[in-house]
């Protein structure tokens, strides 16, 4: 219990010592930008199409059913607003997170833990370089973005198909549809649905790179770090939804 513990106030921190490496401005090299797009691409560009695809698919068939659903129990005018404020701004996001530590938590995770067992980040200290600037930090900042993008390009096209299912190719909805969208996406809305997304995107790398330095030379030492690694990020990102629920609706 002891260790479980201390394995989440190690990942706190971390965040805190990598925020503060971030405020530095050696970090922002041409070698610290080419590793953060190219993990931004990892992270948000490859799987791009194929993830918006699977996301609006999806949305669409709960979208149907809430619509339904709201239109059997008299709630018909409600519908809009319902869709919006729980497909749009908690589902996508939530699901979004979800997809992204699935394939590149564990893989930031991995990739730190065997930095660790062959010695790699021992050189880099000997070598008088910092591994936030020049590993840590520019991950993070990718992931966080990466995250971002994904979320706002599936949540804009939800939106869209949200008006399809709900009007189908009539413009004589536009007013309504507006309007409501208008109601829902008001400017603290729409800033806490952007700082939930950055949320979701750290986390997605601050938790995995703190648990894959808990490895050791060890190679046995790295499958345990990655499997405690992405224990706790499942449940940080269920607490980060959890205290913006509570935030917005308690």
């Amino acid at each position: 219990m002891l260790g479980w513990f201390m394995a989440w106030w190690r990942a706190v921190l971390f965040g805190f010592a990598a925020a503060a490496a971030a405020l530095s401005p050696s970090i922002y090299s041409p070698r610290t930008r080419n590793l953060a797009v190219r993990q931004i691409y990892y992270t948000a560009g490859q799987v791009l199409p194929g993830f918006t695809l699977f996301t609006v698919l999806l949305s669409v068939i709960i979208i149907q059913i809430t619509i339904s659903l709201a239109r059997d129990y008299g709630l018909a005018p409600f519908a809009l607003e319902l869709v919006f404020r729980a497909i749009v701004l908690e589902m996508v996001p939530f699901l979004t997170a979800m997809f992204v530590a699935l394939r590149s938590g564990s893989a930031i995770c991995t990739e730190i833990a065997m930095m660790e067992v062959s010695g790699e980040l021992d050189e880099i200290r000997a070598a008088n370089l910092d591994p936030y600037e020049r590993e840590f930090v520019p991950r993070i900042a990718a992931s966080a973005v990466g995250v971002f993008a994904l979320t706002v390009v599936s949540s804009t096209l939800v939106c869209a198909m949200t008006y399809l299912v709900m009007y189908g190719d009539s413009p004589w909805g536009f007013a309504e549809y507006t309007r409501t969208l208008a109601r829902v996406f008001s400017p603290a809305v729409l800033a806490g649905f952007a700082f939930k997304s950055l949320a979701f995107g750290a986390v997605v790398a601050v938790i995995p790179i703190s648990a894959g330095l808990h490895a050791t030379r060890d190679p046995k030492s790295a499958p345990i770090a990655v499997m405690g690694g992405m224990v706790r990020l499942f449940i940080a990102l269920w607490i980060i939804e959890g205290i913006a629920l509570a935030i917005k609706y308690v």
